[in-house]
């Protein structure tokens, strides 16, 4: 599951039933783990700690994939594809992809646009 997805079921936007099933095997990649961190510490006093709380929930539910020599090779294959094709994506968009490849995973998130035409991708729209 990339970020956006995440922040949907957070958000009350989308129930986590309808973004995953009980037979899912469902992850996150490392760089999710840290878009979620930055939320935390950017939040206001108020939401800090609730929110906090939040993503350690996720954490201890979830599987964190890291960033590896297998990533890091999908990774460099997929930087390699948006540069020929002309087509720039964010850079973290690109490592939750490239986890998803190297570990045979889809992507489940609200942003169509950030995954779609990358060769090799599946991905699950919330």
């Amino acid at each position: 599951m990339d970020t956006s997805a995440l922040i949907a079921v957070e958000r009350g936007r989308a129930a986590l039933a309808d973004v995953i099933s009980a037979d899912d095997d469902v992850a996150v990649a490392a760089v999710t783990v840290a878009e979620l961190l930055v939320g935390v510490e950017l939040a206001e006093a108020r939401y800090r700690k609730p929110r906090a709380a939040w993503v350690e929930g996720l954490l201890s539910a979830l599987r964190v994939e890291e960033y590896d020599l297998a990533v890091a090779r999908e990774h460099a294959t997929l930087l390699a594809h948006v540069k020929r094709v002309g087509e720039p994506r964010g850079a973290h968009d690109l490592i939750v992809a490239a986890t998803a490849r190297s570990r045979e995973r889809e992507v489940v998130t609200t942003d169509v646009r950030g995954f779609a035409g990358l060769p090799a991708v599946v991905v699950r729209t919330v």
